[in-house]
């Protein structure tokens, strides 16, 4: 018999109305030519085309005319090319030539899905019993890219849930580049992203041990000059893209959580930011950070990243190394057990792995953790986000996929001291999509990426066929009950 799970009536949907404002560019003779006609319309003009412009999406974008500078501005060297001088064209036509270079992109209008949930770091001004949340989802716009989205969430003594509504902005953060490089990482990273070994010689002989992105890009460049053969010149670039994976973004103070999205910044993530896996970390001496997995896609290539903050509003986010850091399903522990940090992932895409370091971005030695065992986990067996401690163990949310590749939501139970011990293990689902659940984006479908304990009960954020999301509600004390009577 199945364990009884009481299902929230709060529902999350995506709204088609949050929009970013993004650079658009067709190509550099379509911008010269955009360019040239609109230098070539008097003045008068320029500012009765514009006006109209900056009173209508004002409404929709935060200081759409910063944003339309910054796009004119990304135009330069067109400039250049066409010999006019940029310093000389007038305020309001750089709006006007930004606003053609410029592309309103909805995040949320095609998926929204795999929440995962934290405390938020601001707990004041609340009534007893009361935890004020921070909820991620994974929101898919046009193209099929995805991105990180937040809302926020008051929680009650009894488990009653609140979804605080969403801001009037969307807002991209700041994107900093100032990591520092270890040679070895990067060029153990670079092999496995498949960049020509023989282009990734020429460029270890010339950088330091540690290195900084502007010597980096200085010798790409130089040899990007000198070389003739179009594939090598590809594969320096592909040397560029992969150091814009380690970046910061820092969001303006006046957003909201609910202003702020990471879309996709580096080119090894045009394809998408992927099931986010919040965790709060608490370290040896109790200071508490904000840890989350997350998988890069390009279109064809997958890399698991660590993004890290304290407040939600500075992140910095850096690409995972090892033979463990492969394929999806990373999971943090909240902790270190025994001095290590350790992680649960799905190497091979089927089974669940536990890992052991010192480091928190070198990730080696996987060792088996978890197989398919049961009918409705057949095809994969993967975590649905961060291990939670419990007095009794480290209880793992998993997911299991079975016939018609239905996802169902299971759960396991792992010795604290040493968590490659499972201890209990669900012989039949814990969540299954049920018929309201069932249509969607991706059908049959029930997923998680991080749960919480509150009032001794389990909150499980759960996303319904990938098109939206809810609650489900389970006691503790049953679930471990079970847990502990199912050894595996």
């Amino acid at each position: 018999m199945r364990i009884p799970i009481e299902r929230s009536p709060v529902k999350v949907y995506p709204d088609s109305k949050r929009v970013i404002a993004r650079f658009f560019f067709n190509g550099e003779e379509r911008a010269k030519g955009i360019i040239r006609r609109v230098m070539a319309i008097n003045e008068q003009e320029v500012f009765g085309l514009i006006s109209p412009i900056l009173q209508d999406y004002s409404k929709r974008q935060r200081n759409i005319t910063r944003l339309l500078h910054k796009h004119c501005n990304k135009l330069k060297h067109l400039f250049e090319d066409l010999n006019i001088d940029y310093d000389e064209v007038k305020h309001y036509r750089r709006l006007l030539i930004g606003s053609y270079f410029t592309h309103e992109y909805s995040i949320e209008s095609a998926a929204f899905f795999n929440p995962s949930i934290v405390e938020d770091p601001d707990q004041s001004d609340l009534e007893e019993g009361q935890k004020r949340l921070i909820i991620s989802f994974r929101a898919v716009g046009e193209g099929h890219i995805s991105s990180i989205v937040f809302r926020r969430a008051i929680i009650n003594k009894d488990n009653s849930i609140n979804v605080i509504p969403v801001g009037n902005y969307i807002d991209e953060a700041e994107v900093i580049r100032n990591a520092r490089y270890n040679k070895k990482l990067f060029f153990e990273k670079a092999i496995a992203s498949i960049i020509d070994e023989g282009v990734l010689e020429v460029l270890k002989a010339k950088l330091d041990d540690q290195f900084e992105y502007a010597a980096l890009r200085k010798i790409i460049i130089e040899c990007q000059r000198v070389e003739e053969d179009d594939y090598k010149k590809l594969q320096y670039e592909k040397v560029l893209w992969l150091s814009d994976s380690y970046y910061e973004m820092v969001f303006s103070l006046d957003t909201d959580i609910t202003d702020r999205v990471i879309f996709p910044y580096s080119e090894l993530e045009r394809k998408g930011i992927e099931d986010a896996r919040f965790v709060k970390f608490t370290h040896e001496d109790g200071n508490p950070i904000y840890y989350a997995t997350y998988t890069a896609f390009d279109g064809a290539m997958i890399m698991p990243k660590l993004l890290e903050t304290r407040d939600f509003y500075d992140f910095k986010i850096r690409p995972l190394y090892g033979k463990g850091a492969q394929n999806k399903n990373l999971a943090l522990f909240p902790r270190k057990i025994n001095g290590n940090y350790v992680m649960i992932s799905r190497i091979d895409g089927w089974n669940n792995y536990i890992m052991y370091s010192k480091n928190i971005t070198i990730w080696e030695d996987p060792i088996l953790l978890q197989e398919p065992k049961y009918n409705w986990e057949f095809v994969q067996i993967g975590n649905c986000g961060s291990p939670i401690e419990t007095e009794y163990g480290w209880l793992v949310i998993t997911h299991g996929v079975g016939p018609m590749r239905r996802y169902c939501l299971g759960a396991s139970l792992f010795k604290l001291d040493d968590p490659s011990v499972e201890i209990g293990r669900l012989k039949e689902p814990l969540l299954v999509p049920n018929k309201e659940e069932r249509e969607g984006y991706v059908p049959n479908v029930v997923y998680s990426c991080g749960s919480i304990i509150n009032n001794d009960k389990l909150i499980i954020p759960y996303g319904l066929s990938d098109y939206s999301s809810s609650f489900a509600i389970v006691g503790l004390k049953e679930l471990i009950d079970k847990l502990t009577s199912e050894t595996p």
